[in-house]
Order: structure tokens, then C-alpha cells, then sequence
């Protein structure tokens, strides 16, 4: 999914020391268009850019699409990030420049790596009527962001560590389950975590990681912590093992944990395009407006950094204007 922002915000972090639990508020976002997908943004804010290489998460719905119109996404670009799609309701239709096309469903997940540069749609299916789900991105570091891009789809079997939880790995490693879908980035985690009302669960965490609880439904105790619904705990690294607790009034606890190693690398993060300096994301979006209007005037000579693609589709995406100041580095 893209940012759709017509004017995407810079967002520069400041670094302040965290030992507990740190919990971050989400910001209200619109997608545009007419009737404008809004969803829930936890990353990057201004109190934190990065959990491990996690450098963006949307959380949207349960939204009926009678009334949103779902998602309707066309062709854009991305450079030096991966896409991390998950859905608790609906279905969505993955198509991309590398010739991957894939649905996800409640329980799967699609993971893009853009590597040095692709493109991709996702639309909402026909027969959604209920759309639900977190996109999340994470930034590649240098070692790996100028590789070719890929995919892969994963749907994992659920475990259930105790009596009352159930969690799904769909990155990493957790409760004895592990994932294998190749990231191309430093160790990280994404899983699902599902608990019934007044069940707690600990979880040995990996020292090394710093971690995310964004939470869904339901009421959650952090570390003893209360996390609001629709935000997003963040804990620094150094802990061995975490404790979840649902609370007994609101039903089922739907919970996102993520988590990784720190990235150690600043990046510059604009619209759709990981880099490393403001120039080179200037680049990246010169190129992709050079390439989508060499395309509408149908020449076969481009430069293809984000192409080719698939034809019959709808129109790509054009960049929105670039801010009239210098992007600035952060992590």
C-alpha cells in the first residue's frame, strides 16, 4: 500500500532514553480521493521513527466498503523499504512489476522487498464488504536496499502456547514457531496474537530487539502497562521476556507484536522511497515521474526502474511535489 498523502508530512524524530513501556498515539490519516480511506498511523511520529528496521505502520477498519469504496490503490513506486500486508477482515489483490500477483487473506501475509525499485497495486476484492487489516514497511539496510525486488506469500499455522492464546508468526521467530520467509534485512519479528478475556501470556522476547505491541480490540496490559486500542507500545531492547494480560470487560484481544534489532543506519524517508540523503530521494522520484510519462507517450526506450508493467491497469500514480526544504536524515 502507499502513502497516499498529497502533501507527505517529514517527520523527524527525537531521540529520547525509554526504560518502560513507551506508548505512542496514533494519527489520523485520509488517502485521498473521494471518499478518502482513513487510517491509523503509529510510525514514524515525531516521539519515534524506528522499532528495529520498522519504519511505517497503517492500521485501518473493520471499514465496509459500501461506504469507503476499499482499497483502491494504483500502480506506485517503491525504493530501499519491504511492505508487510495483514488482514483481519477482506481480502486484497496484489499485482507488481516483477510479475508477482497474490491475494491475502485473514491469517496470510504478502511481503514486498522493493530493493533498488518496483511497483505495485492492491485493490480490495470483489466480494470484501468488510476491510480490516495494518500495512507495515520496513526499511532495508545498506548492505541489502540496492538488491533486485521479490515476494513471497505466507499463510503459518496457528499455535496456541497456552490455553486461552493463539498467535500466528507471519516474520521471525516466537513461542517455538518460526517463519520462513526470507526478509533481507536484520533479525525481525511480526506475529499476531489473539487472547481470550482475563488470560495472560508471557513470551520470551530476544534481548537484542526492541519491540511493538500495537492493539486492535480488545483491553491489553503491557508489562503493566494499559495500552488504549488503536495504539502502539513501543519497549527498548534489553528485556528477555514480555507479558501480555487481556483485560475482562471488552472481549477478545486482537494484538500485532513486532520487533527487531536496531537499524544502527539513518535514512530519509519520503512519500513511498527509503534512501539514505535527500539528493538520492530526488532521484528516485525524478525517476519514476520520467518513467510513467515515458510510458503514457508510449516510449519503449526508458529507463525502467520501477517497470515494466503488467498492461490493461489503471493509470500509476504521479509523486506528489517534494517539500521546498532539504529532507533530513533520522533513526
Amino acid at each position: 500500500m502507499t502513502n497516499l498523502e498529497t502533501e507527505p508530512a517529514e517527520i523527524v524524530c527525537t531521540r529520547e532514553e525509554v526504560r518502560g513501556a513507551q506508548v505512542l498515539e496514533p494519527r489520523d490519516v485520509p488517502l485521498g480521493g473521494p471518499r478518502a480511506m482513513n487510517v491509523r498511523r503509529t510510525l514514524p511520529q515525531r516521539r519515534r521513527s524506528l522499532i528495529g528496521s520498522w519504519c511505517f505502520a497503517d492500521h485501518y477498519g473493520p471499514d465496509l466498503v459500501s461506504e469507503s469504496g476499499g482499497m483502491r490503490v494504483a500502480r506506485h513506486p517503491h525504493t530501499g523499504l519491504a511492505t508487510v500486508s495483514l488482514l483481519f477482515t477482506g481480502g486484497i489483490d496484489h499485482l507488481d512489476s516483477a510479475g508477482n500477483a497474490a491475494r491475502v487473506r485473514p491469517g496470510e501475509v504478502n511481503l514486498m522487498i522493493a530493493g533498488r525499485g518496483i511497483s505495485h497495486q492492491e485493490f480490495s476484492t470483489p466480494e470484501t464488504t468488510t476491510l480490516h487489516g495494518v500495512q507495515l514497511w520496513y526499511a532495508l539496510p545498506d548492505a541489502t536496499r540496492h538488491r533486485p525486488p521479490s515476494f513471497e506469500h505466507h499463510a503459518p499455522e496457528p499455535v496456541h502456547p497456552r490455553d486461552g492464546a493463539e498467535l500466528r508468526v507471519y516474520l521471525g521467530s516466537l513461542a517455538g514457531s518460526t517463519s520462513p520467509v526470507r526478509t533481507s534485512t536484520l533479525p525481525l519479528l511480526a506475529a499476531e496474537i489473539l487472547l481470550q478475556p482475563g488470560t495472560s501470556l508471557d513470551l520470551d522476547v530476544d534481548r537484542a530487539f526492541e519491540h511493538g505491541v500495537l492493539l486492535d480490540a480488545g483491553t491489553l496490559d503491557v508489562d503493566g502497562t494499559a495500552l488504549p486500542q488503536d495504539h502502539l507500545a513501543y519497549l527498548p531492547p534489553g528485556r528477555a521476556a514480555l507479558r501480555l494480560t487481556a483485560g475482562d470487560a471488552a472481549g477478545p484481544v486482537r494484538a500485532l507484536l513486532i520487533g527487531g534489532v536496531p537499524l544502527g543506519e539513518q535514512i530519509v524517508m519520503w512519500w513511498n522511497f527509503v534512501g539514505r540523503t535527500h539528493d538520492e530521494v530526488v532521484a528516485y522520484r525524478d525517476a519514476w515521474q520520467a518513467e510513467i510519462g515515458a510510458e503514457a507517450a508510449a516510449q519503449t526506450d526508458a529507463d525502467e526502474r520501477f517497470g515494466p508493467y503488467p498492461a490493461g491497469q489503471p493509470a500509476p500514480l504521479p509523486a506528489p511535489a517534494l517539500p521546498t526544504v532539504r529532507l533530513r536524515p533520522r533513526g
